[in-house]
């Protein structure tokens, strides 16, 4: 986790009991979740996708695509809805994703995406949820 603020903070005891054990372990503890283990990996209804933690827009499913690595994937976030750090964990350097209003730990960005923006925000499905269109 950052050393940064967020609006919305909370005591690990409070994340603790409003997050399961795996989606703690994810937005908390910049844990991963094992590829292809999420629903929300073959979701492809029309809606937005959120912060498990906060409830924040993150991303909508117009900007989802399938990646073939086991996780949701999409080339855009919702405008001013994510933060980025540079992750050097696992002997490489990448780019982790966290939400902009409770920092949780969503993911990671890649520059091996589609076309628009030439980016793969691979990220992990606990630490979503799904809100269909309505």
């Amino acid at each position: 986790m950052t050393t940064e603020h967020f609006p919305i903070e909370k005591s690990d005891d409070e994340w603790r009991r409003i997050l399961t054990p795996e989606q703690y372990a994810v937005l908390r503890g910049h844990g991963t979740e094992r590829p292809g283990s999420c629903a929300l990996l073959t979701e492809h209804r029309a809606g937005t996708f959120t912060c498990v933690g906060c409830s924040q827009p993150l991303f909508v499913a117009d900007r989802k695509f399938e990646s073939g690595t086991g996780w949701p994937s999409f080339f855009a976030p919702l405008e001013g809805s994510i933060g980025t750090t540079s992750d050097r964990s696992w002997g490489m350097a990448r780019t982790e994703v966290h939400c902009n209003r409770c920092g949780g730990h969503l993911g990671h960005v890649f520059d091996d995406g589609p076309p628009p923006t030439g980016l793969r925000y691979c990220i992990n499905g606990v630490a979503l949820t799904f809100e269909p269109a309505v």
